[in-house]
């Protein structure tokens, strides 16, 4: 009866405890300058970005270990990181001689991957190296795929095209041209590059895609543009919070989506998961308290999120939100005492061996 008991008073504790998720936001810095944004995380928890260094120049930077990085330039005065690898490679796009070109980043070296015309810019990358991104030809830009050389992947019909993210099965994802010069979200597979149509609107992109093909992005509506999630073939619409437009930036295995809603210069991030966007701002713990999310860029299978936030000081900062102890976890932890000590006073109580 008294086990009975403590067992309701536990399961009261838990469900009187539940509540939405809160996060800790950590603010990863400058190179010295007064901002910086993160772009891309990866599951070890390294993150991608760009920052504004001493001189007023920006320059791309990964974020390990606790500190921020300077990858430096292909030569020119400025540089931007969009993706991060498993393997910790960084891609983006750097100021060379009278142009930019994309490039990568590994074994502490910036290497350029040059461009199939003008300036080129790499937007994604997978754990096998594989890059994605665009380049610029005949006043448009055309996708391509960079493995040992640079690849252009075409369009739906029309002139312009950009690869966005690539997962680890090789399926890209970005937007595209069709023939009446629409520009559609496409799911480039198997040497095909598939329209995956729009919300009701002209336009559409997607910006990433998890290993189970989920597919993250933005899509007009007819009168605004919202965030969409791709799958079982169908693009849904995830709202926009009580902003007029979204658009959803990340993807992670568990199909959550993060992004930012926003009308005029007025925005928030958001995150999209269990079938309901949340503004992230509602979910920051009390001692995030001062911080303000514009935009979530990526997140990890962790649940790990990183994007931009304005300070107390009023820059916007490359931020790190990471999930606290769920309330109901807490209980749970409590229960487990509440129960083991009435196990230990009745095993007292009766001369048992405790076990």
């Amino acid at each position: 009866m008294r086990l009975s008991c403590t067992l309701l008073a536990v399961l009261f504790l838990v469900a009187n405890t539940a509540s939405a998720q809160q996060y800790h936001l950590t603010d990863l810095g400058t190179l010295g300058g007064q901002s910086s944004r993160a772009s891309s995380i990866n599951s070890a928890g390294e993150i991608a970005g760009s920052s504004e260094n001493s001189g007023g120049a920006t320059r791309a930077f990964r974020f390990s270990g606790g500190v921020m990085t300077d990858l430096g330039t292909l030569g020119g005065n400025s540089s931007q990181a969009w993706a991060i690898a498993d393997g910790g490679q960084v891609v983006g796009r750097s100021a060379i001689t009278n142009t930019s070109h994309a490039f990568a980043y590994t074994g502490g070296t910036m290497h350029d991957l040059g461009s199939l015309g003008g300036d080129s810019t790499a937007w994604g990358i997978n754990a096998a190296g594989q890059v994605v991104g665009d380049y610029r030809v005949s006043g448009t830009f055309r996708a391509f795929a960079y493995g040992s050389s640079m690849t252009d992947l075409g369009t739906l019909g029309g002139n312009f095209s950009s690869a966005r993210a690539i997962n680890a099965a090789g399926q890209i994802v970005g937007a595209a041209a069709t023939s009446t010069n629409a520009v559609h979200a496409f799911l480039y597979d198997g040497g095909m590059m598939q329209d995956l149509g729009t919300l009701g609107g002209n336009s559409s992109t997607a910006y990433a895609i998890n290993a189970a093909g989920q597919i993250a992005g933005t899509s007009s509506t007819g009168a605004d543009s919202h965030a969409f999630l791709y799958t079982g073939g169908t693009m849904h619409d995830l709202g926009s919070l009580s902003f007029t437009s979204s658009e959803a930036f990340g993807i992670n295995a568990s199909g959550q989506v993060v992004g930012w809603a926003y009308t005029g210069t007025v925005a928030g991030a958001f995150l999209f998961s269990n079938g309901t966007m949340t503004d992230l701002n509602a979910l920051l713990d009390p001692a995030s308290t001062g911080w303000t999310m514009r935009v979530a860029g990526a997140i990890n299978d962790a649940g790990w999120i990183v994007g931009e936030a304005t300070g107390p000081a009023g820059h916007a900062h490359a931020v790190l939100l990471t999930p606290v102890p769920e309330p109901t976890s807490i209980a749970l932890l409590g229960a487990a005492s509440i129960i083991a000590a009435w196990r230990t006073r009745r095993s007292a109580s009766s001369g048992l061996p405790r076990s």
